[in-house]
């Protein structure tokens, strides 16, 4: 699976996430990141490769009008967006009469967001999110390192999760997207 992790400090927004593409028993230890930079976001994908492609590669996040605060935005115009290309390109699935999509963490204007299979928005009030594989293990460290600086938290939540998850592999990737971007 994977395991990502993201915080907010000083305004920037942090995203690191692992290297494990896991199916079934199996794990291969990609070269393609699951955290990458695209236009003024950052994101950290998990649940699938094809996913964050789709998310690197053709997906073009709106221009937010100045009447949407950041979250308004995600909720509605990003989401649309993002709707979009995951349909166009086969990834989006309807089961039961719902569409589902995927889960990955979104780094924008100095917020972080964690968008969810089920396309909701979710932003954390304690500055800091994971998800993927062992993201209850990443949170307990990210929680439990609030004093520590901002890569190392990251890198002890990645770590935490690797030592207890098996669909957590380092080598471990990291972007920062700085509040004046």
């Amino acid at each position: 699976m994977t395991c990502i992790v993201g915080l907010i400090h000083n305004g920037s927004v942090q995203i690191g996430g692992d290297s494990a593409g896991v199916v079934d028993l199996s794990l291969t230890v990609r070269a393609d990141r699951t955290v990458f930079r695209r236009h003024e976001f950052i994101f950290g994908f998990t649940n699938s490769f094809t996913m964050g492609q789709m998310l690197a590669h053709s997906f073009n996040p709106p221009k937010r009008r100045p009447e949407f605060d950041a979250y308004a935005f995600m909720a509605t115009e990003f989401v649309d967006a993002l709707r979009c290309c995951l349909k166009d390109g086969g990834y989006a699935k309807r089961h039961n009469d719902t569409e589902r999509g995927g889960t990955f963490l979104v780094g924008y204007a100095g917020r972080l967001f964690k968008i969810d299979e089920d396309y909701h928005v979710g932003e954390p009030l304690d500055g800091f999110d994971a998800c993927g594989c062992g993201h209850q293990i990443a949170l307990g460290a990210l929680f439990a390192s609030s004093n520590s600086p901002p890569q190392e938290r990251l890198e002890k939540a990645l770590n935490a999760a690797g030592r207890f998850s098996v669909g957590v592999r380092g080598p471990f990737h990291f972007e920062t997207l700085d509040s004046a971007e």
